[in-house]
C-alpha cells in the first residue's frame, strides 16, 4: 500500500516547485483519489475502481452506479426512451425544508427524483425498465417514485412485455408520511396483474435494498438477482440485534448469505448481467426484434 501512495504523490508533485512535504503527505492527495471498500476494507486507486465498473478487484463488492451509468451497462446502446421523465414530488405533509432540499438535489444530480423508468431493449428484447438512484435522498421510495414505478409495470402488463427493476433504496421517504407508505400497496398490487396477465417480472437487488423498498416490489420478482456482495434487508443490522439479544451473522443481509437461505434466486456479477438478463427472457418467450 505504501508503494500506491509513494506513486500518487510523486504524481501530485511532478512539476512543481515547492519541495514535497514528506511529513504531511495527505496535503498532497485530493480526498476522493481513494475507493476504500465498505466490505474487505482495500484501498484502491479509484480510476482503477472506475475502470472495473465500480467493482472492488479484492472482494467483488459491487459498487453503486448512478441510474444513467446503470442504463448505459445494461441495455442496447441508443434504445432507452424515458417515460414520466417531468414528474416531481410535492410536499403532501409539509415536511420542513423539503422542497428546498429536493430543489438542490435535481441541481446537483439533474434528477426529477430517484428513480428513472422507460422502455428499453436489451440485446434486443424490449423491455419496460426502472433503475433507482442512491445520489437523491438515498432513493427512498416517496409518492413519485412509486406511480413511476406502478407506471412502468402497469404499461408493461398492457403492452405484453417483460420488467426489469434494479433497485437500491433506504426505504420509505419519512418526508412523506403515510404517502410513502401507500406506495408499497400500490407497486405490490401492479406487481400482482402483471403477473395475473402472465408476464415476467425481475428484480435486480444492488447496494443497498432496505426498508419498504425491500418489503414491497423489490421481493416480489418472479426471479429476484441481487448483485455479489449487496445490502439486502428490512431493518438494520443493530436494531435487529437490539431487539432479538444475540450476535448476527457477519455476512447477516449479504446477498450471499441471503441466497443460501433461499431469499434470491441467483447472484450475478455485473459484467454478465446484460447477458443473463437477455437470457432469462428468451426462456421465458419473449421475443428479439430485428432491426
Amino acid at each position: 500500500m505504501s508503494n500506491i501512495f509513494n506513486v500518487v504523490s510523486k504524481r501530485f508533485n511532478s512539476g512543481s516547485s515547492e519541495p514535497e512535504n514528506k511529513n504531511n503527505v495527505k496535503n498532497n492527495i485530493p480526498d476522493n483519489l481513494f475507493f476504500k471498500c465498505p466490505r474487505c476494507r482495500t484501498v484502491v486507486p479509484r480510476y482503477t475502481y472506475r475502470d472495473v465498473n465500480r467493482v472492488c478487484p479484492n472482494c467483488n463488492y459491487h459498487g453503486r452506479l448512478t441510474a444513467q451509468q446503470r442504463i448505459a451497462l445494461t441495455v442496447d446502446k441508443g434504445s432507452f426512451r424515458e417515460i414520466d421523465g417531468g414528474m416531481m414530488s410535492r410536499d403532501p405533509i409539509d415536511f420542513p425544508d423539503y422542497t428546498k432540499k429536493q430543489q438542490a438535489l435535481r441541481e446537483s444530480t439533474g434528477l426529477k427524483d430517484a428513480i428513472i423508468t422507460g422502455e428499453a431493449r436489451i440485446r434486443r428484447i424490449p423491455v419496460m425498465i426502472g433503475v433507482m438512484d442512491t445520489r437523491y435522498m438515498m432513493a427512498s421510495m416517496g409518492s413519485v417514485v412509486g406511480e413511476k414505478i406502478t407506471r412502468t409495470i402497469e404499461t408493461a402488463t398492457r403492452k405484453k412485455m417483460p420488467v426489469i427493476m434494479f433497485t437500491a433504496s433506504g426505504g420509505a421517504r419519512m418526508q412523506e408520511g403515510i404517502v410513502s407508505l401507500m406506495q408499497m400497496a400500490k407497486t405490490s398490487g401492479a406487481v400482482a396483474k402483471h403477473n395475473e396477465a402472465g408476464q415476467l417480472y425481475i428484480t435486480v437487488l444492488t447496494d443497498p435494498t432496505t426498508g419498504g423498498v425491500t418489503a414491497s416490489f423489490a421481493s416480489l420478482g418472479d426471479i429476484i438477482i441481487a448483485e455479489p456482495k449487496v445490502l439486502v434487508g428490512f431493518a438494520g443490522r443493530r436494531v435487529i440485534e437490539g431487539t432479538i439479544k444475540q450476535r448476527l451473522p457477519d455476512d447477516f443481509q449479504l446477498a450471499e448469505f441471503l441466497l443460501d437461505k433461499g431469499f434470491v434466486d441467483m447472484i450475478v456479477e455485473r459484467k454478465r448481467m446484460r447477458s443473463v438478463l437477455s437470457h432469462l427472457m428468451t426462456l421465458h418467450g419473449y421475443k428479439k426484434i430485428e432491426d
